[in-house]
């Protein structure tokens, strides 16, 4: 179940950081594409091109960049130079969000003792271990399993069948996405030369993840082998992509689907991954860092540069990358 929220387009710019063109008391009901908006919905434009066509879709509000002119509008405009940024921040005023009831299903299995907070939801068949902590407001999806000592801060959002092993610790404002598998152990094996058989080594390590860190779909992070692995504030994490053991991830770092990660690790802040990358173990991302789609790291490799676009395998600068793929071609042709 939904609830449909009423917002003027005054309060939804001075929450999203927008100025207000034309009648600021005109209320949305939700956000569209220019293509299927009906009245009451609020769209956005990032270039001059789609603006007319904005003005004359069924919307009742337009999201648009600085290189809007003083002219009198149709419509409401809220102009910022960051139009998409006020776009996804008015979603979140706008976006229909599910109406949930506090409480835990009866089919709950539930070990004390444990602490769960104020306005926790726990949906049907959830299996949580002994000493688990939930935080105020955090919800908890079907399906769910949540091991031993586990420590969930508030207002996350676990969707169903989730698996958080035992320790593992989450911050505020979570979100991870069905089948996500938290905590797990990490791939790590020791060959006895004798024998040829490989033997485990130990994974007693932990998962830490803290605030605002979201985890796509499929997503497995690995607990550390004998210390941690770690997601830092702000990361955003795909569908699909495996994080191995002992990785140390960095605030608002970003990454696509299909990227693997082997043991340690580490990825400085505001670096961006494109899809299906592959880093080798002890390789280092610094800062800034872009890395496009399918480009591989060797190990212990270090790749430096803020704002620096890496690509291939192994990954080099962009531009250097280019130049060799032009020789190639050129060679090709002379045979």
């Amino acid at each position: 179940m939904t609830g449909v929220i009423k917002r003027s387009v005054q309060e939804i710019a001075e929450y999203a950081g927008a100025r207000v063109v034309g009648d600021g008391a005109v209320e949305l009901l939700g956000i569209a594409s220019i293509r299927s908006a009906a009245p009451g919905d609020l769209v956005f434009v990032d270039d001059e091109t789609n603006l007319q066509p904005a003005l004359e879709s069924r919307a009742s509000a337009v999201v648009a960049g600085e290189f809007v002119t003083s002219q009198t509008y149709p419509k409401p405009l809220l102009l910022s130079a960051q139009p998409k940024l006020v776009f996804s921040r008015a979603a979140q005023l706008l976006s229909a969000k599910p109406l949930r009831k506090p409480g835990v299903h009866p089919s709950v299995m539930v070990h004390l003792p444990q602490r769960l907070g104020d306005g926790v939801t726990i949906d049907e068949r959830v299996v949580i271990a002994a000493d688990v902590e939930v935080g105020d407001g955090t919800w908890i999806g079907a399906g769910c399993v949540i091991g031993r000592g586990a420590i969930i801060g508030r207002n996350c959002e676990l969707y169903p069948h989730v698996t958080i092993y035992p320790g593992v610790r989450l911050g505020d404002r979570v979100i991870v996405h069905s089948g996500a598998v938290l905590g797990s152990d990490g791939f790590g094996y020791v060959r006895d030369r004798a024998s040829g058989r490989y033997e485990k080594f130990p994974q007693v390590g932990r998962l830490e993840i803290e605030d605002d860190v979201e985890i796509g779909a499929n997503t497995t992070i690995d607990r550390g082998a004998l210390d941690v692995t770690r997601i830092r504030r702000g990361t955003k994490i795909d569908n699909l992509v495996h994080v191995g053991h002992n990785c140390d991830i960095g605030e608002d770092v970003v990454i696509a689907a299909q990227t693997g990660f082997s043991g340690s690790i580490t990825i400085g802040k505001h670096a961006v991954l494109g899809g299906q990358v592959g880093i080798g173990e002890h390789a280092r991302i610094e800062e800034g860092v872009l890395l496009g789609g399918q480009s591989g790291v060797l190990p212990n490799k270090v790749l430096r540069g803020k704002g620096v676009a890496f690509w291939g395998t192994p990954a080099k600068p962009v531009r250097e990358y280019l130049k060799e793929l032009a020789v190639l071609a050129r060679l090709a042709r002379k045979e």
